[in-house]
């Protein structure tokens, strides 16, 4: 089993993520020859390995290519809800895309629970799996309606949900829906073995390999970083955001949102479930084992990435919201992560365009990847071997969008329009006296860097223009990075690519010095 036993848990809350600090490092290849293989799947996430999965019992010589390493993304940053209750989401979708759409989304992510399931019983794996409830509760009078609709048009899709005026919680609510039988696992120690599943017979697995662009003539060549190709009849793209287009507009349909997690050891014991907060404080939490005994994790604090202010006070509020509802005996780690959310708020998965027949993409999980991004495997791996699934309809990225559908979209263009240009008429501050740990844009002789003094009191200097688009970068003090306001990619304060659609770095002038001597003065 992939799991550690020296776990460390620094005093001073560094980011880590509870499931990569839980686990053992992977070490695949990076890619160093040209191959060719029957499928290339472009991302190391849930979808990329289920999918990869699938496919190679399938029959296909598979290729799995991760720009970073495999389950280290979103999907070693999330809070691992296995679950088919998605805040309110199915009176809206009932509303917006009728009961029989409504109904293909509830059994796609019912039937992602069951997959789950039968895969950790199928491979034997060790990985924190258990069924629980799931509730969605409110605190506040005004969402009691709201809560009762929400559990009546569950019933009506034939999920088992339940109205319910009481929890045992060491706070008191007004109303909660229990969905029955929902689950929750250890997403590392399930990803990693069906990795080792995967890797071998023909079937390969690459990390530090990242795709930056797509050729096609009867096949596709996948062009990587490392300055070799992957040749393949089809591609599948699931690295989070599709790095590659091919004119489906998706940097336009995507709004990136980050969140924020914190964890602890509590003296309350909770009842079994796991548990949202259907109000306007938004914050959501359940149960880990944790060594031998158990930790709270708590999420929330969602905002569109880089435009939440200072991003070291949603950690601080979530720490605030633990302790004014749990007696916390000591915090353990933080992590954030990042979520794309469509203007339906249904992911996309399919055919990457309606004229592009052997590309596929998922993406636009929201933060209920688990279920979705395991739904997104199954309707891929159905597609390619021309076999009809009933749940690829309500889940094609080319559907016919509503109208409040096309207000979400007119919304996050013009928010991406406003911050073109207010990246370049804003000013950047006229000196880089920066303290340690300190980052913040900077004006050098009329242009504009992002500029952060390290903890050994290096210089830092760097591009401050995003490399997809050109949106400029903003600072974020909690995670050391610079991210764009616009489509979410981020990087790190030496320029090097965390997330998102950009495949080309920022330069960087090391220690500042290159960039003072050379350009400035």
């Amino acid at each position: 089993m992939n799991e550690k036993n020296d776990i460390t848990v620094d005093n001073d809350l560094t980011p880590k993520s509870y499931w990569l600090d839980s686990t053992s490092e992977t070490n695949y290849p990076t890619l160093d020859k040209d191959i060719n293989v029957d499928i290339v799947i472009i991302g190391g996430g849930i979808t990329g390995i289920t999918a990869a999965l699938l496919l190679k019992k399938e029959g296909f010589k598979v290729a799995l290519i991760e720009a970073e390493k495999i389950a280290q993304g979103t999907s070693g940053h999330t809070t691992a809800y296995i679950t088919s209750q998605h805040d309110i989401i199915y009176s809206e979708l009932i509303k917006n895309m009728g009961i029989k759409k409504a109904k293909q989304y509830a059994d796609a992510n019912e039937g992602a629970i069951n997959f789950i399931e039968n895969t950790v019983k199928e491979y034997n794996i060790d990985c924190d799996f258990c069924r629980l409830p799931a509730y969605i509760y409110t605190t506040d009078e005004n969402y009691m309606e709201i809560i009762k609709e929400e559990t009546k048009a569950a019933k009506s899709l034939g999920i088992k949900a339940n109205y319910v005026k009481k929890l045992e919680l060491p706070f008191s609510i007004k109303a909660a829906i229990c969905f029955e039988n929902q689950a929750q696992f250890h997403p590392r120690k399930y990803l990693l073995k069906l990795a080792e599943i995967i890797y071998g017979s023909d079937s390969q697995i690459y990390e530090h390999t990242r795709a930056v662009d797509i050729k096609h003539d009867k096949l596709y060549t996948v062009i990587t970083d490392t300055g070799f190709k992957v040749t393949a009849s089809k591609v599948i793209l699931a690295s989070h955001f599709p790095f590659y287009d091919g004119l489906g507009l998706y940097f336009a349909r995507l709004r990136p949102e980050r969140s924020y997690v914190i964890t602890a050891k509590i003296k309350e014991e909770l009842p079994k479930g796991t548990f949202v907060d259907a109000g306007d404080t938004g914050w959501y939490f359940r149960m880990q084992k944790y060594r031998d005994s158990q930790m709270i994790i708590i999420g929330g604090q969602d905002h569109k990435t880089a435009h939440g202010g200072d991003m070291m006070e949603h950690y601080e509020n979530l720490k605030k919201c633990a302790e004014q509802n749990f007696t916390v005996e000591k915090f353990l780690y933080r992590w954030s992560t990042q979520d794309y959310i469509t203007i339906d708020g249904v992911p996309y998965v399919g055919n990457l365009t309606s004229k592009s027949e052997n590309i596929y993409v998922a993406t636009g999980y929201g933060e209920w990847g688990m279920t979705n991004g395991t739904a997104a495997a199954n309707i891929l791996r159905d597609i390619i071997i021309k076999k009809e699934n009933p749940y690829q309809e309500v889940y094609n990225p080319s559907r016919h969008i509503l109208t409040e559908g096309i207000k979400n979209f007119i919304k996050e263009n013009y928010d991406v329009a406003v911050e073109l240009i207010k990246g370049k008429l804003n000013d950047g501050q006229h000196n880089i006296d920066l303290n340690v740990d300190e980052g913040k844009i900077v004006e050098l002789r009329g242009e504009r860097y992002g500029a952060y003094r390290d903890k050994n009191g290096e210089l830092h200097i760097v591009d401050i223009t995003c490399t997809h688009i050109g949106c400029e970068l903003k600072w974020n003090s909690a995670e050391r990075s610079w991210d764009c306001p616009c489509h979410g990619s981020r990087f790190t304060f030496e320029g090097d690519i965390i997330e998102g659609p950009a495949v080309r770095k920022l330069n960087h002038y090391k220690e500042g010095k290159n960039i003072i001597d050379s350009k400035i003065i």
